[in-house]
Order: structure tokens, then sequence, then C-alpha cells
């Protein structure tokens, strides 16, 4: 039996703008009709096509993030477990597993023996490399279905995010009017 799912958009860029811009003035935004997709709903979606793609190359995509940070260097479990908001337990659980599988190699740190780095191995970046490749096609795919140019809107804004995510990691940005000292991020323990 197939189900037919609908999915309208959220709301387009424009009325998300007029939305935010009225909050900020303190006035309600006009109630918009309800849609039946919102964007928590899109994003978890897309995270389920990228499990799938991930499945041509036998990862997880706990497994795919954990890759992921890593290629941006050496990192401790415990520095992990922080950006993958996740529990120390669990961490520990899904680096035995990659270790096991030959991806991910760790080493007392030579400075202080208490501290293990966590580094790819050669099989691990070839993974890594594998299962990048494997998702940027099948998003490619999906976002082939629509005409030209909103294709590479949609591919846009995944670089868009990317970089809004990154740039959240630093803490809130200042509001207009605001100085950045009065917006400067509370101290974060810093990972090694």
């Amino acid at each position: 039996m197939m189900l037919e799912v609908s999915v309208t958009s959220p709301l387009s860029a424009d009325a998300a703008s007029r939305g935010k811009a009225g909050a900020r003035a303190g006035s309600k935004a006009t109630a918009s009709p309800p849609v039946l997709g919102t964007y928590g709903r899109v994003a978890a979606w897309l995270s389920k096509r990228v499990e799938v793609a991930l499945a041509q190359v036998e990862l997880t995509l706990p497994q795919y993030r954990v890759l992921g940070i890593l290629a941006e260097g050496s990192a401790a479990a415990s520095g992990l477990a922080d950006r993958l908001a996740v529990r120390r337990p669990s961490i520990t659980a899904l680096i035995d597993g990659l270790v096991a599988r030959g991806f991910v190699d760790r080493r007392q740190e030579d400075t202080d023996r208490r501290r293990v780095e966590l580094r790819l191995t050669p099989e691990g970046i070839s993974t890594l490399s594998r299962a990048d490749v494997a998702v940027d096609e099948y998003l490619i795919a999906i976002a082939g279905h629509l005409p030209d140019k909103e294709e590479a809107m949609a591919l846009r804004s995944l670089e868009l995010w990317a970089r809004a995510m990154v740039e959240s990691r630093q803490g809130p940005r200042p509001e207009v009017g605001e100085t950045p000292a009065a917006a400067a991020p509370t101290p974060r323990r810093t990972q090694r």
C-alpha cells in the first residue's frame, strides 16, 4: 500500500522576515494560515534521506557526524559528546564501534596521559569521503526535481545553514543598536 504525503512549504522568506520584524517591534505578527510542513519536519525528513544515503557506505548518522567532527582535527570524547549534545556513555559506545571498524584511533596525549585523543585513521578518512559523496549525490538528486533556479537555491540554502550553525556556536549575535560587548557569549569550556 502506498501512502501519499502532502507537505506544503513553510513560510516564505518574505513572510518569515515580516514576522521577525514584527516580533522585534513588539507587535504581534498577523496569524498565518497553518502549514502542513514546518521547518522542523522538513529538516527531520531531510535527515532521514541523509540516513538512507549513508546506508550505502554502512554508516549511521551519528557515526557520520563523529567522523565529520574528527575530520576537523583530533578531539577528546568529552568534547565530542558536548558537540553532538549526547551523554558521555553514548559517545563512548559510538567511538568503540568506530574504533572496532578501524575508522578511529585512540591515542593517549603525550602531555597528559589521562587524556585520550581520537583521530581518524586512513580508513576513516576514506569512508568519510565516500559518505560525503553518497550524501551529496543523493541530495543533489532530490534537489534535481526542482526547476534549475530553485535547485541551485535549495543547495545554496544548505551552505547557508552550515554557516549559520558554525556561527551559532559563537553565541548570540548582537541585535541592531546593541554593542558587541553586551551580546558577547558567556564563557564556555574550550575543546582541546
